[in-house]
């Protein structure tokens, strides 16, 4: 068989050794690493170390952080609607529990290895470079885009806050088909500026999701309060209109489950505390409170929140 360095040295040795690629294929997919392999070999490709200056409270900020987004905001009032009503706060207590267990896995693999590859690492280990890869193409797009849609919606956010359309801050690209020809100058910088932060400092990056994950907890508090305070207890069993379900199981235990199902999309994000498990001081202790800690605030969140929004509103009323 014709070495690496010699496979382009003729048209022969190229065609033989791409003869060869289905039998590498094969061999590398099922190909497993091992934690030793994870913790030295793959880490010194990098070339360098990185600092180790997260504690305990930094990861639970971004925990937090990753998964108190537009996401509870969206999926909490159609859950309610369509799948469980009043009873949408069971909903996410057993999303926050699912969730619960997951994190659990995670905590225990970034603890046995903590190094900045994540779920990529930990499956490479388990089930091999392929899943691996399915694993972290998943995840790159799952990031990318989502990202992308925080950003043009902080940018709609932002343009009703001051009174302006965010259409005028948008550029129109020719010969690009329509809805698909506009490029967000705001959104486009707001990422970058975030980008420039990450990749400036861990410190300093985390200090900035702190604040900004301390601001938006601000209004999801508000939120609560002001249902607490204003809202009905009636409205967790009447519903506005006489011919709909009453009762605190409108729809049934099914629909619970079924608005589970649901709102567990606001739960995605904690995964990203194990990436920063190579930046950490003491993993063995820091990890396991930041992971498991953060995913246990946001369920009490989530679940007071939807309860505020019940007592505000009957089921049957919510957009």
């Amino acid at each position: 068989m014709e070495t690496h360095a010699s496979s382009f040295s003729t048209l022969r040795a190229y065609l033989r050794a791409l003869s060869h690629t289905p039998t590498r294929f094969a061999r590398r997919a099922i190909s497993v690493s091992t934690s030793y392999e994870e913790m030295s070999r793959v880490r010194a490709r990098s070339g360098t170390d990185m600092r180790k200056t997260l504690r305990w409270y930094d990861l639970v900020g971004f925990g937090i952080g990753g998964m108190v987004g537009a996401g509870v905001f969206v999926t909490t009032g159609r859950a309610s609607r369509q799948y469980a009503g009043p009873a949408v706060v069971l909903s996410y207590a057993i999303a926050g529990f699912c969730a619960l267990l997951s994190a659990f896995c995670y905590t225990e693999f970034a603890v046995d290895m903590p190094v900045a590859g994540g779920a990529f690492s930990y499956l490479r280990v388990t089930f091999g470079e392929f899943a691996a890869f399915l694993t972290g193409a998943n995840l790159i797009m799952e990031y990318v885009m989502s990202n992308a849609a925080v950003a043009r919606g902080f940018t709609a956010y932002f343009g009703t806050v001051i009174g302006v359309s965010s259409t005028k801050w948008r550029l129109t690209v020719p010969y690009l088909p329509d809805g698909f020809n506009q490029i967000d100058i705001v959104a486009v910088a707001v990422v970058l500026l975030v980008t420039f932060v990450i990749c400036y400092s861990t410190r300093e990056s985390s200090v900035l999701n702190m604040i900004l994950t301390a601001l938006h907890l601000t209004f999801v508090v508000f939120i609560i309060v002001i249902g607490f305070t204003r809202g009905s207890w009636k409205n967790f069993t009447e519903p506005s209109n006489p011919e709909s379900a009453s009762g605190f199981f409108p729809y049934g235990t099914s629909g619970v489950f079924n608005g589970a199902g649901m709102v567990y999309l606001s739960y995605i994000g904690y995964d990203a505390v194990s990436t920063l498990a190579e930046e950490v001081k003491n993993p063995v202790k820091d990890i396991p409170i930041g992971v498991s800690g953060s995913v246990i605030i946001v369920t009490v969140l989530y679940c007071l929140m939807a309860a505020s929004m019940s007592k505000l509103l009957p089921y049957d009323m919510v957009n």
